[in-house]
């Protein structure tokens, strides 16, 4: 008889206990988002619009002219790239 009253007590001191009411935490969470700019057109470069048969005179303007052809084409790329990145 004891030992059921030393039970039954404490049982009934382990439902006394009230658990602490649960505390809210904001968690930031980065998400995804696509990238929202025009893509970069591709320039028709010089070289490509040469003759087979072309001077050697020719073909050196074409090919300063394709450099910066190139420099401008790869400026816009990387302003388009560091425009998705902000």
């Amino acid at each position: 008889m004891k030992n059921l009253f030393i039970v039954s007590v404490l049982a009934l001191a382990g439902c006394s206990n009230v658990p602490p009411a649960p505390s809210y935490v904001e968690v930031k969470v980065p998400i995804a988002v696509p990238c929202k700019t025009a893509d970069v057109a591709r320039p028709a470069f010089a070289v490509d619009q040469l003759p087979i048969g072309a001077t050697i005179d020719v073909q050196m303007r074409a090919l300063r002219a394709e450099r910066h052809q190139r420099i401008g084409y790869e400026r816009e790329l990387i302003a388009a790239n560091e425009a998705c990145k902000n």
